[in-house]
């Protein structure tokens, strides 16, 4: 990959043990196979998650596993970029 190529690309970083791992939905996208979901945690921080397509709606509680962060990820089907986004592997609904 050239120097300019580098440059532009997302960071892929290995989520560490202090990441979360569930929030509640504050609002849902659905882009290229994947829900794109903004969650607020327990201490109020909200973040965005991208998982494989799931039924969730505003207000569910969402628990998710094997997560890997984005810095700078540009979804083109959304057409917007996520300063920081978490990839999970999978994502349910706690009820």
């Amino acid at each position: 990959m050239a120097a300019a190529e580098t440059a532009n690309a997302p960071l892929l970083l290995a989520a560490n043990d202090a990441a979360p791992t569930g929030g509640k939905v504050v609002s849902t996208a659905e882009a290229a196979g994947y829900t794109y979901m903004e969650l607020s945690a327990a201490d109020g921080k909200k973040f965005w998650i991208a998982a494989p397509t799931t039924k969730v709606k505003v207000g569910d509680m969402v628990r998710f596993n094997d997560s890997m962060v984005m810095t700078n990820f540009a979804s083109k089907g959304l057409k917007r970029t996520f300063d920081t986004i978490l990839f999970v592997s999978s994502a349910s609904v706690v009820k």
